[in-house]
């Protein structure tokens, strides 16, 4: 990643308007161009290890940096950063997958699983966890995993999901309204020569839940 693509970041950060953002277009322009010479390289080597992302490119992968300012208390007009979800069907897919974020100030990072799927993925993901939750336990479990990513985090019920008994053993899995792991990255990271290579090898620990994850949804 280019040093003036995390340089404009953190000065749209710091200037999160209209008027700056008109006036910086070419930095803007220069920098997405970046990201997404990053990411086209990204998926391309993605494939090679998990062929089931299939052929998406990098427009269906990459989130756009205006924001919708319509019902949120934020009205900044910008997001102040980049960032592509790579699965089958991209960032509007219903399918789990890998996903890296470019920040600046160690707010960048990279992520797996799936983000607040729609209630009928959720509820397919439960069945399967309800009804054998030993195998999703074990790879949560590997070592170098637990290392880069830990455990699922995020919004959880307060109670035991609708159709699920309250004492069920894998209550601690059914709560989660999202099945995501993550782990931050300092900005030298990614500005690091290597920072394609790593952002792969941290997909490869991901790939075994990527797997799972969709092993329970229906095509």
């Amino acid at each position: 990643m280019e040093r003036a693509t995390l340089q404009f970041l953190k000065d749209l950060k710091a200037n999160n308007n209209r008027e700056w953002f008109a006036e910086n277009r070419d930095r803007y322009q220069a920098a997405v161009a970046d990201f997404h010479d990053f990411t086209a390289g990204l998926i391309q080597a993605t494939r090679k290890i998990d062929p089931a992302i299939g052929f998406v490119t990098p427009k269906e992968t990459i989130f756009r940096i205006f924001r919708d300012v319509r019902f949120g208390k934020d009205k900044s007009p910008y997001k102040p950063n980049f960032g592509a979800f790579i699965a089958r069907g991209g960032r509007k897919g219903n399918r789990a997958g890998y996903y890296v974020h470019i920040e600046s100030g160690g707010a960048s990072m990279i992520a797996g699983g799936i983000y607040m799927p729609p209630s009928p993925v959720l509820k397919q993901l439960r069945d399967g966890i309800a009804e054998d939750a030993a195998p999703l336990r074990k790879l949560l479990k590997r070592a170098a995993f637990q290392r880069a990513f830990g455990t699922f985090h995020g919004e959880q019920l307060k109670t035991m999901p609708r159709g699920f008994a309250k004492d069920h053993p894998a209550g601690d899995l059914l709560r989660f309204k999202s099945y995501i792991v993550s782990h931050k990255l300092p900005d030298s990271a990614v500005l690091a020569k290597d920072f394609a290579r790593k952002t792969l090898a941290d997909f490869k620990l991901l790939l075994p839940l990527t797997q799972h994850l969709n092993s329970q949804l229906a095509d």
